[in-house]
């Protein structure tokens, strides 16, 4: 029997691929004291876009060093996190000196204006809907505090800023945790914990409130700090100052949260007691200890809350942000999403309906022109 030999030539290995990025910015997002963030569309060959979001440094802070060594290191902690309830990061890049990082779009809200609105509207958070929420939460950390190098070396990730502004919620009901901008990782970022406090006063750990070194138990704290908040629908350790919040941290007394809201069940003031513990010992030693807790005391009947049921949730509180807007000009009816603002008018969406009526215009002179130029030819045919 004879043998059948094909050949296919050389083998052509791929070693590298070189390319520019091209992001073409929308609106912005949020504008905060160190940095803005845009959505953009990252542009790429055939017609491809895809939205993100882009975190750029504020001007002021591009010759600061210490400060540019922390924003590169954030980004190169996060890009290796991939996990469903952690903000992904995609790129980081530079662009005439300013540093930038190409993110997750998330499409929703974050936990503090989703609080805001209940508020507003005098709505009340399902207990189920609470808990549900910072067991995702406590998903995200469980995983970021067990991330090892490519060594198999546990990094010690800590976010140090859990607080309500850094969770995003999204339309469909994703829960995940962003902005690892403090955080502290072996060999990632600046670490000066013991001489400076980072944070926010109000949802800092007590270890992290009195100067001391943290680990991934003081996360967990901040966390039943958020959790009593859904709860109570207040912080505990808010006060008038942030010196005032810290030293409220250090000292106010635990409540029985089932005196502060009697419609709390005895298992979950046991849950909050532990996760709220000064004491490290006996606060709960892992993330994945208060997700288990959490998601027993939802799913231990059998069904529980899903992100279908917060998604649902949200899009209600937020309806009138959610309906398409219609405005009128000259050439017809434009539709704009109220999410889809220009960044040359980011409040009132002018720039994308300035832009439809400039196109209109140009298509309808060029028919015109193109009538009157047929008739002068048919005109000069039949002389």
């Amino acid at each position: 029997m004879g043998t059948l030999q094909i050949n296919i030539g050389p083998v052509l290995e791929l070693q590298s691929i070189v390319h520019d990025f091209r992001y073409e910015i929308v609106r912005k997002i949020y504008e905060g004291g160190m940095g803005i963030v845009y959505e953009a569309q990252q542009q790429g060959a055939h017609g491809f876009v895809k939205r993100v979001a882009i975190k750029v440094v504020r001007e002021r802070y591009n010759n600061n060093s210490e400060f540019i060594e922390n924003f590169v290191g954030e980004a190169k902690l996060v890009a290796d996190l991939i996990h469903t309830n952690i903000v992904q990061t995609y790129h980081l890049g530079e662009f005439q000196g300013m540093a930038f990082i190409s993110m997750e779009l998330i499409r929703g809200v974050n936990l503090e204006q989703f609080l805001q609105r209940m508020t507003d509207l005098n709505r009340t958070l399902p207990q189920e809907l609470a808990v549900f929420i910072v067991s995702r939460i406590a998903r995200g950390l469980a995983y970021a505090h067990a991330k090892t190098d490519a060594e198999g070396h546990v990094l010690g990730i800590v976010h140090r800023n859990i607080n309500p502004k850094n969770i995003m919620v999204a339309w469909e009901g994703d829960v995940k945790v962003t902005d690892f901008g403090v955080a502290k990782a072996r060999g990632f970022l600046t670490d000066k914990e013991g001489e400076e406090v980072a944070g926010k006063p109000e949802y800092m750990s007590p270890e992290q409130a009195d100067f001391q070194v943290t680990d991934k138990r003081s996360d967990l704290f901040s966390a039943g700090i958020v959790l009593a908040q859904l709860l109570t629908g207040k912080n505990l350790f808010k006060a008038l100052t942030a010196e005032d919040s810290r030293q409220r941290v250090l000292t106010a007394p635990i409540p029985d949260f089932t005196a502060v809201n009697p419609e709390l069940s005895v298992r979950l003031n046991e849950i909050l007691q532990r996760a709220l513990s000064r004491d490290l010992a006996t606060r709960y030693q892992t993330a994945d200890e208060l997700l288990f807790d959490l998601e027993h005391y939802i799913y231990h009947k059998g069904y529980g809350p899903t992100n279908e049921t917060l998604g649902k949730f949200i899009r209600d509180l937020f309806e009138d942000e959610l309906k398409p807007r219609r405005r009128t000009v000259r050439s017809g009816t434009v539709k704009l999403n109220s999410t889809r603002k220009t960044n040359r008018n980011a409040q009132s969406g002018r720039g994308e309906t300035l832009r439809t009526v400039r196109t209109s215009r140009t298509t309808s002179k060029t028919i015109k022109t193109r009538k009157s130029s047929l008739i002068e030819r048919l005109k000069s045919k039949f002389k």
